[in-house]
């Protein structure tokens, strides 16, 4: 505040916080602070400067998050207000560092702060040794409650519970479990459906959207949806959270396609996009029309691929056809796939695959239920079931080390005269193949020409994805 002997009219601010859970069970809503704390600064003779409204934030909230606060303060520093009005303490701080930091904002520009609720006083030595007793307590308060709820939370995690929180589309919540939800089990299951059959999100959305109407979710839910580990029966890193719509490979599988290239920003589509990368930046090379006049009056349109930034970051960068790149694929192909099959069927012969999984998952869920009839106290229960998932993470990890089964479908798909019924296929159906099967194609930095490219099974550690 200002000296006492200025006549002017005290400046107020008006700061109103409120997180959703004090909301209801106190009823401290914004419109109630905000009418408590606006009959006060008229009946003092205040100006109210402004009101700073932080909405749903708690009070432990790091400054930088509460951003009217921050406003309230690039204000203060601006020397446009005397005083700060808030309810109470908590409705301010719940943090001690956080308060002093805010607090020597305040002293330089002379401005202070006072709780229409309660009797603070930031004049003397007594009035500041209390704010910092009851910010401690506060502070000491919100940390025990947060590891409370920690506690809730981990032990909802072991049990396979669903947490707070959106339940993702395609299931609901029975006994405090996510299951698959059948209004809408048909939609989810042909969503994957179909995104295995061109693997391609934008062609899925579409798809889906135009089937289901009303009924389908929405964009940015379908491009979470596949990328979701809770669709392949995984959350929080625990195998076995819910029943699966997909297998660990499946999704797996998804995330390397999706991982290997971008949206393009033309809906022409192209071959081989987003698997090349400029040799010279490192950019991604996209897709574009050339047009060629021929010497008989017609139009020639075929397609190229160039450096996204070649206009930009440099000039001269490689420019290759996509006739030329599909020509170098179907020659060189079959060796490459044919010697990553022999490795594939090498190492299944040197390892066997076994999967304990459900093993341990049956153990886990029998110690629960010992747990939960009384039969075992908390300390043996909490030893055993911290044991069991250190095996659980373990043998997760090993079996993504061990190879899978023969691929008999990826043999199919090269073996006999593949050649003949690839160039049956229609242009959707072979930039299709080669999502699948390719992840990356090398041009040469000198040449500018192909040199090579990388499979996608040889990228995910010998496997087929």
């Amino acid at each position: 505040m200002k000296d006492s002997n200025e006549t002017h009219i005290i400046r107020c601010a008006i700061y109103d916080r409120v997180s959703t859970d004090i909301q209801a069970q106190h009823g401290l809503s914004l419109d109630t602070q905000k009418e408590l704390l606006t009959e006060y600064a008229l009946s003092q003779g205040y100006e109210i400067v402004d009101y700073y409204v932080d909405e749903g934030l708690t009070a432990r909230k790091k400054l930088q998050d509460r951003r009217e606060l921050i406003r309230l303060l690039h204000d203060i520093q601006a020397d446009k207000i005397d005083l700060v009005l808030v309810t109470k303490l908590d409705r301010w701080f719940r943090n001690v560092k956080d308060y002093h930091n805010t607090q020597a904002v305040l002293e330089k520009h002379r401005c202070n702060w006072k709780t229409v609720l309660e009797d603070y006083d930031t004049s003397t030595a007594d009035g500041q040794l209390k704010i910092n007793i009851m910010l401690a307590v506060a502070q000491n308060e919100s940390d025990r409650t947060s590891e409370r709820i920690k506690v809730v939370f981990e032990h909802k995690k072991r049990n396979q519970e669903h947490l707070s929180g959106p339940i993702p589309f395609g299931y609901r919540v029975a006994d405090k479990r996510l299951v698959k939800d059948e209004r809408t089990r048909i939609i989810t299951e042909d969503i994957f459906r179909q995104y295995f059959a061109c693997l391609s999100k934008r062609k899925t959305i579409a798809y889906i959207q135009n089937c289901y109407k009303d009924q389908s979710p929405t964009a940015n839910q379908i491009n979470r949806m596949l990328s979701s580990e809770v669709y392949a029966g995984m959350r929080y890193g625990r195998m076995g959270y819910c029943e699966p719509y997909i297998s660990q490979e499946q999704h797996h599988r998804i995330l390397s396609v999706c991982g290997s290239r971008t949206c393009p920003s033309t809906k022409e589509p192209y071959l081989f996009g987003q698997l090349m990368k400029c040799p010279c930046c490192g950019s991604s090379m996209t897709g574009f029309v050339k047009k060629h006049n021929c010497k008989d009056g017609s139009v020639s349109l075929y397609k190229r691929y160039r450096c996204s930034r070649k206009f930009g970051a440099h000039s001269g960068g490689a420019c290759i056809t996509e006739n030329r790149i599909e020509l170098y694929l179907l020659q060189n192909l079959f060796p490459q796939l044919e010697y990553c099959i022999y490795l594939i069927r090498r190492r299944q012969v040197l390892i066997p695959p076994r999967d304990n999984t459900w093993k341990i998952t049956s153990e886990m869920e029998r110690l629960n239920l010992l747990f939960q009839k009384g039969r075992v106290s908390p300390d043996y229960y909490e030893n055993q079931y911290e044991k069991l998932e250190r095996s659980l993470r373990y043998e997760s990890k090993r079996q993504e080390a061990l190879p899978m089964q023969p691929p008999a479908k990826e043999e199919k798909t090269v073996s006999g005269n593949w050649k003949t019924l690839y160039k049956l296929l229609d242009y959707e159906h072979r930039k299709c193949f080669w999502r699948s099967i390719l992840a990356e194609i090398t041009i040469d930095r000198e040449t500018h020409q192909i040199c090579g490219f990388q499979l996608l099974a040889d990228r995910y550690g010998g496997r087929f994805s």
